[in-house]
C-alpha cells in the first residue's frame, strides 16, 4: 500500500487551517518547558520556596486533568473549531495575568486557569488537523508530530532567553504568540461537523471500568509522578541561570522528540510494546536513582536529565499505543480517560515532592520518583495478557487489534486472488487499477484491502476517517472495477497508530485464503518511509507467504522480498 500515511507529495503542503492550528500546538506544546528555566529565578524574585514554585505545575496539571473527563463532551456539544477557539483565548488570558501577577499564589492560580484552556486545545487539536488535511491524514500526522517536537525542544529554549531577561518574559511570549495563534485559528480553520451523537461528560469515567484502560491509566500515572518530579526539581541542584537551564532543557527536548517519533515504532516493531516498556521503566527509575544520589553534584544531574529525554520520548508514544491497544471504548473517550489519570500523576508529584523536600532534603522526591518508575512495572505486567494478545491479533476480553471488514460480495475461495492494499489518498485508485491488471493478466480476483489507522501521537487519538468514509472509498473502488469487467471484492483493515501490526495482520489474511500475491503502490512520502523498519510494507514483506509486488501505473511489477528492502531504502538515502 501506499503507507497508511500520506495523500499529499510533501507533507508540508497543507491547507491554511491545518498550519494555524499546526503552529498553536508548537505553543501549546512549549507550555511545559517553558517554566523550567524560569523556576529558581521565580523563587528568588518572588521570595518562594521550592515547594510553592512547584504548585505551578500542580495547579497547571490537576486542572488540566478534570478538565479532560468533560472536554469530549464541551467539543461534541458545541464543535471542534469552537472548542479551539476557546481553549486558545483562555489560554492567552490567563498566560497574560500569570505574567502581570506580583505573588507566586497569583501565578499558581493563573496556571490552574491556564491548564484548562490547554485541556481544550489538546484535546481536540489533533483531531481538527486530521479533519482539515487536504485529500488525506497522512501529511498532516507528520506536521503534527514536527509540531510536538519543535514545541518540546524550543519550548526551554525560549523561555531561558525570555527568562534571562525577566521571569515574566516566558509568560508574556506565551501570550502573544497564542494571541496570533488565536486569529490564525478563528479566520482559517472552517466550521467542522459535529458529531451525530453527544460524548456524556461521564463517559471517560465510566470507561476506566474496563481493566486494560485501568491498568494502563494507572501506568501512567505512576509514570508521571516520576517524570514531573524531576521536570518540576531538577532545575535547582543544577545551579545555572535562567539562559543555561534553557540549553540543558533544550538538549532533553530533542532527545524526547526523536525518540518519540523516530525510534519508539522501531524498537515496538522488534521487541512489542510491553517488553520495549518494562526496559525503559527500568531505565528512568535508574536515571532518577542516579539524579539522586548525585544531586549534590550539578554536573551529574545536567548530563541525567538529557539522558532521560530518550526514555521518556519513548515511552509517551508507546504507552498512548498501548492504551488504545486495549481499550474497548470509543479513542476520544478512552483519550480522555487515559489523560486524566496521566496528569493527575502529573500534578500531586510536584506538590508531595515539594512536602517531602521541605521535611528531608532534595534528594528524597528523586527517590520517590525512581520507586514510582519501578512500580510501574509490575503494574503493566498485571495487564500484560491483554496487551500481547492484542498485538497477537487475538480479539479476545477487552483488546482492540488490527481488524478485517468485508465490504460487498465474499470472494470466492475457490480461486487464489490478488490483495491489494491502499489507503485513503489522492493515487489509490491508480492503485487499485495497476494491481487490477496484474489480477487479470493471472486469471485472479482482486481483493481491495482499504487501511483505515487511527492516528496516535502522545496521550491523543483520532480516527483519520470515519467507517462510513472507509466503506464509501471500497464501494467506489469496487464500482469502477465492476464497470472494468474484473471480479472484486473489498476489505476495510482497521487499525490503531502501529503500522507494522496491520501489514502482519494483511499476511496473516493472505495465507489465510490462499492469496497469489499481494500487491503495494509507492507511498507518497519516498522510499525512506515505505521501506523504514517498523513500516506497514517492511512489515508485509517480512511476514508474507506469498509474492509481495510494488505495482506502479506506467511500470511492470517489481517484486518485493526481505533482501531487497534495505537496497530500496538505502538507494533512497
Amino acid at each position: 500500500m501506499s503507507a497508511p500515511h500520506g495523500n499529499a507529495a510533501s507533507p508540508f503542503r497543507q491547507p491554511r487551517a491545518v498550519w494555524a492550528v499546526a503552529f498553536a500546538c508548537v505553543i501549546s506544546f512549549m507550555g511545559i518547558g517553558l517554566v523550567d528555566p524560569i523556576l529558581p529565578a521565580l523563587a528568588d524574585s518572588l521570595h518562594a520556596t521550592p515547594s510553592q514554585v512547584s504548585l505551578l505545575f500542580s495547579s497547571y496539571l490537576i486542572v488540566t486533568a478534570v478538565a479532560m473527563l468533560f472536554v469530549g463532551w464541551f467539543s461534541s456539544r458545541f464543535g471542534a473549531k469552537r472548542t479551539l477557539v476557546i481553549g486558545l483565548a483562555v489560554i492567552v488570558v490567563f498566560a497574560a495575568l500569570a505574567g502581570t501577577s506580583g505573588s507566586i499564589n497569583g501565578i499558581v492560580g493563573f496556571r490552574a486557569g491556564w491548564g484548562l484552556g490547554n485541556a481544550l486545545f489538546i484535546a481536540t487539536s489533533l483531531a481538527v488537523i486530521v479533519a482539515s488535511a487536504s485529500g488525506g491524514f497522512g501529511g498532516a500526522i507528520i506536521l503534527y508530530e514536527t509540531a510536538l517536537g519543535l514545541g518540546i525542544a524550543v519550548g526551554p529554549l525560549l523561555g531561558g532567553e525570555l527568562g534571562g531577561i525577566s521571569w515574566r518574559g516566558p509568560f508574556f511570549g506565551v501570550a502573544v504568540l497564542m494571541a496570533i495563534a488565536l486569529v490564525a485559528t478563528a479566520v482559517f480553520v472552517p466550521d467542522l461537523p459535529k458529531p451525530e451523537r453527544v460524548t456524556s461528560p461521564l463517559a471517560p469515567l465510566k470507561a476506566l471500568r474496563h481493566r486494560g484502560l485501568l491498568t494502563m491509566g494507572i501506568m501512567a500515572l505512576l509514570y508521571n509522578w516520576g517524570f514531573f518530579t524531576m521536570l518540576g526539581y531538577a532545575p535547582y541542584p543544577m545551579e545555572l541561570s535562567a539562559h543555561q537551564l534553557g540549553l540543558v532543557f533544550t538538549g532533553w527536548g530533542l532527545l524526547v522528540a526523536a525518540f518519540s517519533v523516530f525510534f519508539a515504532p522501531r524498537l515496538q516493531a522488534r521487541y512489542g510494546t510491553a517488553p520495549v516498556l518494562y526496559v525503559n521503566l527500568a531505565g528512568l527509575s535508574v536515571v532518577m536513582a542516579v539524579i539522586a544520589a548525585g544531586v549534590a553534584t550539578p554536573t551529574v544531574v545536567i548530563v541525567a536529565v538529557i539522558v532521560s529525554g530518550a526514555f521518556i520520548g519513548i515511552n509517551n508514544t508507546l504507552t498512548t499505543q498501548a492504551v488504545m491497544l486495549v481499550s474497548p471504548v470509543e479513542r476520544p473517550v478512552a483519550s480522555s480517560a487515559y489523560g486524566f489519570l496521566r496528569f493527575i500523576g502529573g500534578g500531586l508529584a510536584p506538590y508531595v515532592a515539594g512536602k517531602l523536600a521541605d521535611a528531608t532534603d532534595l534528594s528524597v522526591p528523586f527517590y520517590l520518583g525512581a520507586a514510582t518508575f519501578l512500580l510501574a512495572i509490575p503494574v503493566l505486567a498485571s495487564g500484560h495478557n491483554l496487551l500481547h494478545e492484542a498485538e497477537q491479533h487475538a480479539a479476545e476480553g477487552e483488546s482492540v487489534a488490527p481488524a478485517l471488514i468485508p465490504v460487498g460480495k465474499p470472494a470466492s475461495a475457490s480461486t487464489p486472488r490478488v490483495v491489494v492494499a491502499v489507503s485513503a489518498h489522492d493515487q489509490a485508485s491508480a492503485i487499485v487499477d495497476a494491481a487490477a491488471r496484474l489480477a487479470r493478466d493471472t486469471h485472479s480476483p482482486l481483493e481491495v484491502v482499504h487501511v483505515q489507522l487511527t492516528a496516535v501521537v502522545e496521550e491523543l487519538a483520532a480516527d483519520t476517517e470515519t467507517s462510513d468514509q472507509a466503506r464509501a472509498a471500497v464501494t467506489a473502488h469496487l464500482d469502477r472495477l465492476a464497470e472494468q469487467g474484473v471480479p472484486a471484492t473489498g476489505q476495510i483493515l482497521t487499525s490503531v497508530g502501529d503500522h507494522s501490526a496491520a501489514g502482519r495482520v494483511l499476511a496473516r489474511h493472505a495465507a489465510d485464503t490462499g492469496a497469489r500475491a499481494i500487491a503495494v503502490g509507492r507511498s507518497p512520502h519516498g522510499p525512506l518511509t515505505q521501506f523504514a523498519e517498523g513500516s506497514f510494507t517492511t512489515a508485509l514483506t517480512h511476514a508474507a507467504t506469498c509474492t509481495v509486488v510494488l505495482v506502479e501505473p506506467d511500470n511492470a511489477p517489481r517484486q518485493l522480498t526481505s533482501a531487497a528492502l534495505p537496497a530500496l531504502r538505502d538507494g533512497a538515502a
